[in-house]
């Protein structure tokens, strides 16, 4: 049996599951576009460009699901992961 203290308090990387999180609702919403024939890339991009949330279709609950994070959040999150890509 494990020495561990039960009651040590747990930190959560708290940046790491926001961005994580950023990361599933995009995968979520473009599973839901492209099911419905849409091109998620230029319906994402209008979407950030514009805030007009009819970029993003209803279907599966895609349009509240990208609405559940902010657009300065989602596009920080998109800079930074291309960037890490360029830098690998």
């Amino acid at each position: 049996m494990s020495n561990k203290n039960i009651t040590e308090t747990v930190a959560f990387k708290t940046d790491e599951l926001r961005r994580d999180n950023i990361k599933q609702v995009l995968k979520q919403v473009q599973a839901a576009l492209a099911e419905r024939g849409y091109n998620a890339v230029n319906q994402l991009s209008g979407y950030l460009i514009s805030d007009d949330p009819a970029y993003i279709s209803s279907h599966k609950n895609a349009r509240n699901l990208i609405q559940t994070v902010e657009r300065y959040e989602i596009i920080e999150e998109l800079v930074r992961t291309y960037l890490d890509e360029k830098n690998q």
